[in-house]
Parts: C-alpha cells; structure tokens; sequence
C-alpha cells in the first residue's frame, strides 16, 4: 500500500461507522428504506442497472454499501472493494438487515488481486467522489479495464472537476468565486468528506486524506488509453439543479 492510500485508510477508518450511522440511520432504518424502491436508490445511474438478474457487478470504492445493497435486491450477485473496515462493518450490517449477501473485500483498489478477480464481473460501478483518491488514474483505470470480463460495461460517475473552481458561500445566492486551481498536479492534503457532521471541538482529531486532482481530459483520456470504448458521456446539473456542472457519469465498454 502506497503512502497515499495509508493515509486514506488511516482517516476513513477514524468515526466512519460512526458518521454513517448519523447521516443515514441505522443499518436496520436504512435497509427499510432502500427495500422500498430499491432502483430510486441508484438515483440517476438507475437507468444503468435495469436487467441485472445474475450478473456480476463489483462496486469499488463502495463506502457504507448504499449502492451494493439496492443492486443485490434487484439481483445482482455485487462485489464490493472499499479500503475502510468501518465502511464494511456499516455496509454487511445494512445488507443483513435487508436479507441478502454482498461480498465485501477490504483492500486498496491497487492491491486487488487480479489473478483471482480479473475477467470476473459483467459491470462495474463507481460513484460519488472517488478518483481524486489515487494519484495514479491510470494504474486505477487499468485495473478496472482488467476486472471486467470481454464486453463489460464500467459505469463511473464522479464530482465534475470543474465543481472545484466554484466556491459558493452564500448558498442563497446564485454567487461563485472562480478559483484558479483547475490544472493543479500536485498531492495535497484535505478534509475527509464527513469531518462537518462532528462539533466543532472533535474536529481537529480527525486525520486529512490525502488528494489527487484530476481534469477532466485527464478522465476520459485515461479510459480510452485502458482499452475501454467510450459509450456515452453526460454531465449533470447540481443537486438543486443549479445551472453549472456538478458530476459526470461515464459509459464504457471492455
């Protein structure tokens, strides 16, 4: 495990289970939830996943399982592979309390055992701000081109890298400050995503993660280099449909 990776496990692993618990409820009052429509739960990617009786589908960087689980109801046999421990205590306790299996693999998506796991899954599934975690995108990329069998389809959506050039501190204010930071290379430190959720006098035990920003041609470009043939690529607005770009969603096929 590289040194940004350790240090990314190192912070979600500190109040993760925690912090979910907050947030999304119990593992029990969250499985009542998603076994209500367990489609609305994979929100926009849902038009992705509508006949997947039987296939294979692993979820990487799969967090508190809120995706792996809605994906297993509606049959999928899912995989997940997340580098927090806490983050898979929260995700088999969701996935007992809504009566089915996922597979969970604790490890860094570099060090997934492509021997055993390569040319296994029929699609893949990412989500939800995840590439900035590893400097290398397309070491990341390979792998996941390596996971999927002949003719797989990798679904990967994440926070549009144009988000982070617009600060809005007045949230009832169509405002944003520009921020020059676009083509930005270097690592740097930041604070781990639910470090808010806590008072104010906890938060400065919690440990950064450690960050990678990418543009958005490095993305794409580091798809098509892995070998994918890119499907279809959609931008979306942001979540109270704000008129700029907040995520991406990529389709691509092995």
């Amino acid at each position: 495990m590289n040194k940004q990776s350790k240090q990314n496990k190192k912070a979600w692993e500190y109040r993760a289970y925690e912090f979910w618990n907050r947030r999304d409820g119990t593992p029990e009052t969250k499985a009542k939830q998603i076994l209500e429509n367990p489609a609305a739960h994979l929100k926009k990617h849902k038009k992705y996943f509508e006949n997947i009786t039987g296939m294979r589908i692993a979820n990487l960087c799969g967090s508190n399982g809120r995706k792996a689980v809605p994906l297993a109801l509606l049959g999928a046999n899912v995989t997940v592979f997340d580098i927090s421990e806490q983050n898979k205590r929260y995700a088999v306790e969701l996935a007992h309390n809504a009566n089915i299996t996922i597979d969970y693999i604790v490890t860094d998506i570099y060090d997934i055992d492509l021997y055993k796991y390569g040319n296994s899954f029929d699609m893949l599934f990412l989500e939800g701000g995840i590439l900035h975690y590893f400097e290398d995108l397309q070491k990341l990329i390979s792998i996941l081109h390596t996971l999927l069998k002949e003719d797989g389809e990798m679904i990967l959506s994440d926070f549009h890298p144009l988000r982070r050039c617009l600060v809005n501190e007045r949230y009832d204010e169509v405002k944003y400050e520009v921020l020059p930071n676009y083509f930005n290379e270097e690592l740097q430190n930041a604070d781990i995503a639910y470090k808010q959720y806590f008072r104010e006098n906890e938060r400065a035990d919690f440990p950064p993660v450690s960050i990678r920003l990418h543009t958005l041609s490095d993305i794409i470009n580091a798809v098509i280099s892995a070998g994918f043939l890119l499907k279809k690529f959609e931008e979306h607005r942001g979540w109270n449909n704000e008129n700029i770009p907040w995520e991406f969603t990529i389709s691509a096929v092995k």
